[in-house]
Formats: C-alpha cells, sequence, structure tokens
C-alpha cells in the first residue's frame, strides 16, 4: 500500500512540474515565428544581438508593437526578456527584441518582411 501511494504521490509531483514548465511566447504558422495571436514576428537589425535593449522606441515602436512579456513571464531557451525603455517588458529570441508590424492586418500577413532592409520576419 505505501508503495501504491509513492507512486500516486510521485506522479501527482511530475504532472505539477510538467505544468509549471514555460510555455513558448511564440508559435509556428507556415513556416515564420508568430505571436500566439498568429501574427507574424519580426526582428530589426539595428538591435545588437544580445545587448539586453531594444531601438525600436518612440514612433518605431507604434508601427512595430514589441512582443510584451508579463511580470509572470520567465526566461527559458533560446527567449530572453529585456527591459524597454518604458519599462515595459519585451520577449526577445536568441538576443534578438522580437516585434509585430502594424500593416499586417491578419494572421499569417507578412508584410513588414524586408521593410527598409532591416526588418526581417523569423523562420524556426
Amino acid at each position: 500500500m505505501k508503495f501504491v501511494s509513492l507512486l500516486v504521490l510521485s506522479g501527482a509531483l511530475l504532472g505539477g512540474c510538467a505544468a509549471l514548465s514555460p510555455s513558448e511566447p511564440v508559435a509556428v504558422s507556415n513556416g515564420v515565428l508568430t505571436g500566439t495571436n498568429g501574427m507574424t514576428l519580426y526582428t530589426f537589425d539595428k538591435d545588437a544581438t544580445g545587448s539586453g535593449k531594444s531601438v525600436c522606441n518612440g514612433p518605431c515602436a507604434v508601427n512595430w508593437p514589441p512582443l510584451l512579456a508579463t511580470d509572470s513571464d520567465k526566461a527559458h531557451g533560446d527567449y530572453s526578456i529585456i527591459t524597454r525603455d518604458d519599462g515595459k517588458k519585451q520577449w526577445a529570441l536568441k538576443g534578438k527584441p522580437l516585434y509585430f508590424w502594424i500593416k499586417d492586418s491578419k494572421a499569417g500577413d507578412t508584410t513588414g518582411d524586408g521593410v527598409q532592409g532591416v526588418w526581417h520576419l523569423i523562420k524556426p
């Protein structure tokens, strides 16, 4: 009986650990990285990889909204969280901050790829 109780307790603990594992802040759709809302994500060449900083602020961030992280989100794997100039948290992939493009009107749009030669969609 003690063995069965130990197995049940072990299973409950392992199940709890699985529930605590971080969820991805992104998804993949049609071969490109998207937010969980299905909207395409982009990187900006002017952001220095690994700097922990976004240089897209003010009017830039209006056109290129950052993929925001919540205070409870935790960095994991290739995903990190940076603090923007306005104090908000933003997801980054392999040290590059992630953004949406305001002119993408529906999930699956990729109209921001190549804008001004410095914005790029991400293929996993």
